[in-house]
């Protein structure tokens, strides 16, 4: 018997215990160590933002429709680590004792189909040291993908929308991929001072003076524009921004989960005026990477895995709060009313 997380209706959350199965072919059991909350998705889900609320999205047709099902319960969670304790018939390059990052819900032993064909986040193998960075995989194959997305050169002014994790990550990557200068808007200071000690070269607040986002970042490039605006937060004020920080024909890659209606996103003024390029930055759901087919999940979770534990990705500063998984709820309602304290929870197990 195994217990996992499920959300049977908006900020409701409930344990279910599940049956013990026999493994199939190409499988393998894990006992959970970590696994993370991810501020964006997940939130949305549990709050009953999401368009999943709702609607069901068409694989064929692509396109979101009513759905009759909307008030299914859902399992929460996409960043898990386990070590391996069963191996099922057919696997081929695990063995009992190894540590693996898998997709999984937030759950006690969950089983994992060994498929590297995979849509959302493929389970790789990690060292078995330092167990708690495997928690940060897919939000920086998040983050990688939006910098691949922004097709960023030697030399791009980058500004980077909301210094959360994905956002915190994608400064980073942004100057691995030769940005200079990489500023990040973020509204809380604590963030804004993680950003430039990870190697921002200035954190901007777009709550701060008379003048919006847009304007500060230009005079603070010296009264141009970014070449290049990664929106992260998620929010409409932040996309706003983020469309007026860059120049005329620049670019801006959305990678947040928006929700709702945009009633701050005013496309009649730097929108219309400037011509900028906008790029939805999404890497699962069948969505092939924009620029090469090798570039696959596969791939893009390796690489991610490879930069965290070679210490060129830093990602221990974002990980701020431990919560033993039985507490998950408390974990969710503090997120819910108050976002901003905290950057990465890891529920333990």
């Amino acid at each position: 018997m195994a217990t996992c997380l499920v959300l049977t209706a908006p900020r409701t959350l409930e344990f279910v215990v599940t049956e013990h199965r026999p493994l199939r072919d190409g499988e393998v059991r894990l006992r959970t160590l970590v696994s993370g909350i991810s501020h964006g998705t997940e939130m949305n889900l549990y709050r009953g933002t999401a368009p999943f609320a709702t609607r069901s999205f068409d694989p064929q047709l692509r396109v979101f429709v009513p759905s009759e099902e909307s008030s299914r319960t859902a399992k929460l969670g996409y960043d898990l680590v386990g070590e391996v304790v069963e191996v099922g018939p057919g696997v081929d390059g695990v063995a009992v004792g190894d540590i693996l990052h898998t997709g999984q819900a937030h759950q006690e032993e969950p089983i994992v189909a060994l498929d590297e064909h995979t849509d959302f986040y493929p389970p790789c193998k990690l060292p078995r040291a330092h167990v708690e960075r495997g928690l940060f995989v897919s939000l920086a194959s998040v983050a990688l993908q939006a910098v691949h997305d922004a097709r960023i050169k030697v030399g791009d002014a980058v500004v980077v929308s909301g210094g959360g994790v994905i956002g915190q990550l994608v400064a980073q990557l942004a100057r691995m991929n030769g940005a200079d200068p990489v500023v990040v808007v973020e509204p809380h200071a604590e963030r804004r001072n993680l950003a430039v000690r990870l190697g921002a070269a200035e954190a901007l607040d777009p709550t701060a003076g008379d003048q919006p986002i847009g304007y500060q970042v230009k005079k603070a490039l010296g009264n141009r524009g970014a070449d290049i605006a990664i929106e992260t937060s998620g929010t409409y004020p932040g996309m706003h921004g983020a469309i007026a920080s860059v120049g005329v024909g620049g670019t801006v890659v959305a990678a947040g989960y928006y929700q709702g209606g945009a009633a701050d996103l005013r496309l009649g003024e730097e929108w219309h005026h400037n011509r900028p390029n906008l790029v939805s930055s999404m890497g699962v759901w069948g969505c092939p990477h924009r620029d090469h087919p090798l570039w696959n999940r596969v791939r893009i979770a390796r690489t991610v895995v490879d930069l965290i534990y070679s210490d060129r990705l830093v990602v221990e500063p974002l990980l701020t709060d431990r919560v033993p998984f039985r507490q998950a709820p408390k974990a969710y309602e503090r997120l819910d009313n108050d976002p901003a304290s905290a950057l990465k929870i890891a529920l333990t197990y």
